[in-house]
Parts: structure tokens; sequence; C-alpha cells
């Protein structure tokens, strides 16, 4: 069961309830799920019966035991507690988990780099001003190109004469108007830190991470530890998880070996990345944050260098392949998937050999 059907299994509980008269309160268009937080209950936790309680004028922990008696039970759930106030915990049942896990290494080595991409933004059409300044003219145009992968139409638009430079750093503008406020608030390059000089510095993949990756509101810090070839360096830790995933790939077929998800690898990290991957994006995208992004991929670079030290994809000394080894071999190639896709929606290269 994924994060996805959690929701449409919690909506549906109150949906039900509503019908049946014993909870008086709007049908919410969505229910949001999320991952339980270390030290509590569950695989997941949702927070509805706390947004109804008012509404429907009972305790939330009433609105809770409502509609955990119309989740419990349900294919794919294990068990449901409400703890605090009237948060409702879940813990999926081990084997539907497992083959939901299975079903997503697929999906994601079939979809390939469009793993994640959806529709929550189709029909939106969206024209986005930036100021004449890298930084927002960088963000403004990743920002749509997140927008489109979730099935948005739109083109981004300058205040001022774009610079030359900019097309460099794979930033387009369509056609220049003058808002009266830039598309997003973000903390300017330090002054003096034109596009066409922080290319010459750090290279257009450096500069674009260096300006993505921290919140808006944060400072850009553009160092010349964006280059640092070590696991400290977040860029360089993505990018070599993901060489790391392909040279895996060519090694396999040397040996033979192809990766195929038939047992289930104990890898909750990953297995927990992958499946927030179309999440990360779709939140991205509405909240026009492209940082959510960067992070979550420093998120799934981790999971697969944990995988990799603790479940060694390959056959290591005198062992033989085995499903075991196609297994963990597919669940690297679809995080390598993921690192690729994640990356090129930000506009930065993912090349096969570091």
């Amino acid at each position: 069961m994924t994060p996805a059907d959690l929701s449409r299994t919690v909506l549906h509980a109150v949906r039900r309830a509503v019908d049946e008269d014993v909870l008086r309160a709007p049908v919410p268009e969505r229910v949001r799920v999320e991952r339980t937080r270390p030290g509590g209950s569950g695989d997941y936790a949702c927070a509805v019966a706390l947004q109804l309680a008012g509404p429907a004028a009972l305790p939330a922990r009433d609105v809770a035991a409502l509609l955990r008696d119309r989740i419990a039970g349900a294919p794919g759930i294990g068990r449901v507690e409400i703890t605090g106030p009237g948060f409702l915990n879940f813990t999926l049942d081990a084997d539907s988990d497992g083959s939901a896990r299975a079903a997503r290494v697929r999906q994601v080595l079939e979809q390939g780099l469009r793993y994640g991409w959806g529709a929550r933004c189709d029909g939106q059409v969206h024209q986005l001003h930036h100021r004449r300044e890298v930084r927002a003219a960088v963000v403004a145009g990743t920002v749509m190109r997140l927008l489109r992968a979730q099935g948005a139409l739109g083109r981004v638009t300058c205040e001022e004469a774009s610079d030359p430079d900019w097309a460099r750093l794979g930033v387009t503008v369509d056609a220049h108007g003058r808002p009266p406020v830039p598309l997003v608030e973000t903390r300017p390059v330090p002054a003096g830190a034109a596009a066409g000089e922080l290319l010459a510095r750090l290279g257009a993949d450096a500069t674009r991470w260096g300006l993505l990756r921290p919140a808006g509101h944060d400072r850009a810090a553009l160092s010349g530890e964006l280059l640092v070839q070590a696991e400290g360096n977040p860029l360089f830790l993505i990018r070599y998880a993901h060489a790391r995933a392909r040279a895996l790939t060519r090694e396999a077929e040397r040996l033979g070996l192809t990766g195929a998800y038939e047992r289930d690898v104990e890898a909750p990290a990953l297995h927990a990345a992958l499946a927030d991957h179309p999440g990360v994006l779709a939140d991205a995208a509405r909240h026009q944050a492209p940082d959510r992004l960067a992070r979550h991929l420093e998120t799934v670079a981790h999971a697969f260098f944990d995988l990799h030290d603790a479940c060694p994809p390959l056959p290591v000394g005198d062992e033989k392949p085995s499903a075991a080894h196609r297994s963990r071999l597919a669940l690297a190639e679809a995080a390598g998937t993921v690192l690729a896709g994640g990356l090129s929606l930000l506009g930065i290269s993912a090349p096969e050999h570091l």
C-alpha cells in the first residue's frame, strides 16, 4: 500500500462516516498522511480527525474512533491506533507492503526518468515572473519545469532584459513583462556575482545546485565547496550515487546478471524514499520550492549507499548470482533512476562516470 492508497482509504472512511450520518462534517478534498516521526507509532500517521473535530462538534479522539472502525481490516492495513489528542496511526500489513514495494520498483524502472510525474496541476496555466537576477531566474525556470511535470502549461517572463549567460545555466525566458512583485522571494546572490562569473568559477551544475538547494529565504552559499569531490558535498554524493548505480548495471551485464525484483529486500529507508518521490515532486511544484526536491535527492542518495554497503547488489567473492542479488540490483537501479530524474528536473546533469 502506497501513501496515496492509504490517503484514499482514509478519505473513503470519512465519506462512509458522513453518509452513515455518524459524522456531520464536510468531506475534505484530500487527506494527508505522513510517515511516522522517530519514536512514533506505526508506519504512517494522519491528523484528519483533528481537522474534522471542530465542524463535527466532537472530541478529536471520538472522530478518530469513528474512522478507525471504518478503516480497520482494509486491505494492506495491519493495525490502526489512536494516539495523542486524536492522531490515527497505521501499521501496514507486512505481506501487502512487500507486494507494494515490488510493484513500486517495477514502476520506477518502467517509467524511467518520468517516475513521479503526475497530473496534480493538470489544466493549470502559469505565467511566472521574476526580477533580473540570476537566482530568481534559475528558480523560476526550475519551478516551471516542476509544474510542467505535474501537467501544467506556462511560460517564464523577466521584468527586464535577460542576461545572455542565463542560457548557459538552462534558463529560458519567453517574453518580458514588468510585474509588481517577483515570482519567489529568493535572497539574491552576493553583489557582483553575475551568471557569467558564477559559470566561470563553478560551472553550470554546481551553480544551479548552489542556487536551488537553499530555501528561498536562505542565503545561497556559492563557494568552492560545491566542487569538492567528497561525500560531505551533497551534490557530489547524489551524482556519485547515480554513477555507482550505473556502474552496478554495467558490471552486472558483464556477469550475465539482470536486475529483477523477485525477493523483498530489507532496505526500509530506500523503499520509503522511492515511495515518497511522487509526493515530493508534487509538493515542490505546488509550493514553488525546488529545494524540497534537492533535499529529497540527498535522502535517496544516503539510502542507496546504505543498501550498497549493507546488502551488496552483486555477488562478492565465491557467491553465485541469486534472486537476492537480482532484487538488490533492481532496487539499486530504481534508486539511480530516481536520482537521474530528480537532477534532470533541477536542470543538473547526471553523469554515468565520476
